[in-house]
């Protein structure tokens, strides 16, 4: 799958949202796990979980995907566990909602940051994830479309997970090229569709 010389696994953000994501809460794909497997993230190393990742990210050295299911303390109203044996994730800054190239609301991204340690006596590391959360627009029991105006409430079967290592340098993912025309919300920038890019920044075309 990622045997091709300068071929690269590159998903916006809309991508692993509207596409990845939704397929696999609606277990519409069979196939979605070889690309991102289903792993319980906080429950191992940061630096354990590249060798684990997908196919398509076996070698990469900068960033892996990883579908997180829900804690059942979650599900009960509780607060996740992100706690390892050496250290800890940690949420930085304020979540952040994702949007369509069309300026749909997808979901909402968390950016955490590992640290080494316990609380108090700890260590910041060079390991980052984002953690994505998918809008639930399915149609309810009660009405045949999804109010307009009204947020909908947020899919927690699962998040999609993307860690990467904070190098002071731009990533992969930061410097694929945006299309023209497109704009930059906040701090978030909408990419053009296409999930793997080559080495020069041109998407691939498969006939």
């Amino acid at each position: 799958m990622n045997s091709l010389p300068g071929f690269r696994f590159y998903p916006t953000e809309e991508e692993l949202l509207s596409f990845y994501l939704r397929n696999k809460l609606n277990n519409l794909r069979g196939d979605m796990e070889r690309v991102i497997p289903v792993l319980n993230v906080f429950s191992l190393e940061p630096w354990q979980l590249p060798e684990l990742s997908g196919e398509p990210c076996l070698q990469d050295k900068e960033q892996w995907f990883f579908f997180c299911p829900q804690q059942e303390r979650e599900s009960a109203g509780g607060r996740p566990r992100r706690i390892t044996a050496s250290g800890y994730w940690k949420t930085t800054g304020s979540s952040v909602a994702i949007y369509s190239s069309t300026q749909r609301r997808l979901g909402m991204k968390k950016t955490m940051a590992f640290y080494n340690g316990r609380p108090l006596r700890s260590q910041k590391t060079k390991w980052k994830m984002n953690q994505y959360l998918l809008f639930d627009d399915r149609p309810t029991t009660t009405t045949s479309t999804v109010v307009p105006g009204e947020t909908p409430k947020l899919r927690a079967e699962f998040s999609l997970c993307r860690l990467y290592t904070g190098s002071g340098s731009l990533r992969s993912f930061d410097r694929r090229p945006a299309a023209a025309g497109e704009e930059a919300s906040t701090s978030e920038v909408r990419l053009s569709e296409g999930g793997a890019s080559s080495g020069s920044g041109k998407k691939p075309r498969v006939g």
